[in-house]
């Protein structure tokens, strides 16, 4: 299939929409981070196809790389076995949430190789790519090339980047620096939030290199065509979904058509950290092969936990099925929505759930919609009864309806999600205040029990109709719960009512006088003092299930596991630029100090953190010298600590830091950088090749301008505290956790 020619405008059409979520990396289960931005794709699609617009709704995962390959080999699988089976996992939870997507893509699959080999070869015969080498820096974690001398960390993520020297093909991205800009400036719309335009475009003016868009140094990927020692760059591989999952390079005419359709991609939906190659490798690629870019992308922030940024190998990740087995699927979309500004780095936390859950869902809109339909079935047998002549008081609330639309609809639109549900509220919180100043259940002595029929009448359909249009605004976030409300009011099927884009003619006066209400039920029962506890429990039960079966694909995660939720979650790990994240003192460790429960066979562990333990009491501070007893701790403590094995690669003094030692390990998935306070011990040289165990679960420190992540293991011997590394008789593999 040939590409177009770029327009470089991209009108859209209104007939059709397109959006996708990224690609999920398949290094670990999902957890709460890549539920939200497929549930924000999901209330996207919903409203779409309820407003009468042809929606394509892609998600699926990203398989291949140097990364899958290495955490396969830790887990004993072969790379399709690991990657079918976390793949798995996130389609299933997909539907479990019951998400509503149209395709579901692995880059495993044939379709796609077909495609993105078809689009290296498009590339490499309008001259866009050539063979060369590269000798550099390249994070693995991230799949990113990094400029800068051995030990730099990569700019995303923080890790300590790795030496590769191989020959590649390379991309001529230098070539797309002032078509970039132009195309970033005739379509102001094509990035947000501005925050992310602003970042894209500064880099791009910085400067572009060309990009290497091949590999040699492993094989799990997919073969350039015609050279298959060398395999696709991943995020060229990864990236091509968009247009293979519409059939791009296939030469099966219903495939045609299908591209044809829905290409250009309305929004790709992403990560922040994922917004360069997005919208600078991206649109470069499309823009080289003669396919139009995207319309739009749109980055939302990270999902923090307690304020630490979410992440798997920081062990302090939310499971979605959690909330949807406590609270339900519903209760999850809505907080998410709600509480986080789209494209702002947002909080969650069981106690703000659970507050919002009981606040706007229990007590807001589920106690409304119970009062309105019990009372029509208490005082008219379960039918809406004729309205009348309004008052003053149902035309304000008429009038706030109306209000309401118009105000509800562009900010939805726009992705302000937050705004949009608290215009929303407003509506539920009027009608709510309507009821009770109306007050139909009560008869003032003044009014004839006529007089009173006509009064209940007119507050009961008025209010019904408050809260038919508030369902079908609020159906595309809360798709379960908007389908038992409608049929509450007799409406049917909000499912059909979608198919029939019912929200392209939403107007007051839909409910009409004569409609069977269907008996009431329950939407949202109060969550009682123990959801928060039976929440924190599940996520315990869960962390200590991944330790116990670790290595098992189905649930382990050994490239970054998960830390028990009793425990406080280490700080966000952030790259350089975040500069709102104080950085923890930095100090050179000292040796730890001496005590009577200190021996030789005592394991201490050695690096960033030791500086940071608390300073032992003054002896004159005692009344009287106690002897030191070893302090007892449960298995679960234990759990805690994530032991692992590593092998040295690099080891250096760090000038000006008589004590300390910059090492580089590998832990067979992932290369950190860790500074120890060894130096006075250990000749950096002879460390080596030397396998070790590491506390790889620590949070981050920096020290003399440098980050460490992890300490070392070892015993601390008499008389002066000197450290022995503890080590293995046997070959261990690098990445096997100790318990």
């Amino acid at each position: 299939m040939e590409g177009r020619t770029p327009s470089m405008t991209n009108p859209s059409s209104p007939a059709r929409f397109y959006l996708t979520t990224p690609i999920y990396y398949v290094n670990a289960r999902p957890h709460l981070g890549h539920a939200y931005s497929t549930i924000v794709c999901d209330a996207i699609a919903r409203r779409k196809r309820a407003l009468g617009i042809e929606t394509w709704f892609l998600t699926g995962t990203d398989e291949h790389g140097q990364k899958i390959e290495r955490s396969a080999k830790l887990a004993g699988r072969t790379p399709q076995e690991f990657a079918a089976a976390i793949s798995g996992q996130f389609r299933s939870l997909w539907d479990q949430l019951g998400l509503t997507y149209d395709d579901f893509i692995r880059t495993t699959e044939e379709r796609h190789k077909r495609g993105v080999q078809h689009l290296f070869a498009t590339l490499r015969e309008r001259g866009f790519i050539y063979k060369g080498s590269y000798t550099g820096q390249y994070c693995v974690f991230d799949e990113l090339y990094v400029d800068g001398p051995p030990g730099t960390p990569c700019p995303d993520c923080g890790r300590i980047t790795e030496t590769v020297s191989e020959e590649n093909y390379f991309f001529k991205l230098s070539a797309f620096e002032r078509k970039l800009l132009k195309f970033y400036e005739a379509n102001p719309s094509f990035m947000g939030p501005e925050s992310t335009r602003r970042e894209v475009i500064s880099f791009v003016r910085g400067g572009l290199k060309d990009l290497s868009v091949s590999r040699t140094s492993f094989s799990w990927g997919i073969p350039v065509p015609g050279d298959e020692k060398h395999v696709i760059y991943v995020w060229l591989d990864a990236l091509a979904n968009y247009i293979t999952a519409l059939g791009y390079g296939s030469g099966d005419a219903a495939d045609q058509a299908r591209f044809a359709k829905f290409w250009p991609a309305d929004m790709h939906l992403i990560g922040k950290e994922i917004s360069r190659f997005h919208c600078v490798y991206w649109p470069a690629f499309l823009i080289a092969a003669g396919i139009d870019p995207p319309r739009s992308v749109h980055a939302n922030g990270w999902l923090l936990f307690d304020q630490g940024k979410m992440s798997k190998s920081r062990g302090n990740i939310v499971r979605a099925e959690t909330v949807h087995t406590v609270l339900g699927s519903d209760a999850l979309r809505y907080f998410l929505l709600r509480e986080i500004p789209f494209g702002q780095d947002g909080n969650f936390s069981f106690d703000a759930l659970v507050q919002r859950y009981n606040g706007d869902l229990a007590n807001g809109y589920g106690n409304l919609v119970s009062r309105v339909v019990n009372m029509v079935h208490k005082y008219f047998g379960g039918v809406v009864p004729e309205a009348g002549a309004e008052t003053r008081m149902e035309t304000a609330l008429h009038e706030s309806a109306q209000r309401t639309l118009a105000e509800f609809v562009p900010q939805f639109d726009n992705l302000n999600f937050s705004d949009a549900l608290k215009t929303l509220w407003s509506l539920v919180a009027e009608t709510d205040g309507y009821l009770t100043a109306n007050a139909p259940w009560k008869r003032p002595e003044n009014r004839s029990e006529i007089e009173h029929a006509e009064h209940q009448a007119r507050v009961l359909a008025t209010a019904a109709e408050a809260i038919r249009i508030i369902t079908a605004l609020v159906y595309p976030v809360l798709p379960d719960a908007a389908a038992k409300v409608w049929r509450q009011l007799g409406q049917g099927e909000i499912a059909d009512a979608a198919r029939q884009s019912f929200l392209a003619h939403l107007e007051w006066g839909g409910l009409k006088p004569g409609t069977i209400f269907e008996a009431p039920a329950p939407l949202f029962p109060r969550a009682e003092k123990d959801a928060i506890e039976r929440m924190v429990a599940m996520e315990e039960q869960n962390s200590q299930s991944v330790i116990e079966a670790a290595g098992s694909v189905a649930v382990a995660e050994p490239t970054e596991p998960k830390v028990p939720r009793s425990a406080e979650p280490a700080p966000a790990q952030e790259p350089k630029k975040k500069a709102e994240r104080k950085p923890m003192e930095e100090t050179e460790p000292t040796p730890a100090p001496e005590s009577a429960s200190t021996s030789a066979s005592a394991p201490a562990a050695v690096g960033a953190s030791v500086a940071s333990q608390p300073a032992t009491a003054s002896p004159a501070a005692a009344p009287e010298a106690q002897p030191a007893s070893p302090q007892v701790i449960t298995i679960d403590d234990f759990a805690k600590v994530e032991l692992r094995v590593a092998q040295v690669l690099v080891a250096e003094r760090i000038p000006k830091a008589d004590k300390l030692l910059r090492l580089e390990v590998d832990l067979g998935y992932e290369r950190r950088q860790i500074l120890a306070g060894i130096a006075q011990y250990y000749e950096p040289e002879k460390l080596i090749g030397r396998k070790i165990v590491i506390v790889a679960n620590l949070a981050p420190r920096k020290m003399r301008g440098l980050e460490s992540n992890g300490m070392l293991l070892a015993a601390s011997l008499p008389p002066d505290g000197a450290p022995v590394l503890a080590g293995f008789l046997e070959d261990v593999p690098l990445g096997a956790r100790l318990k």
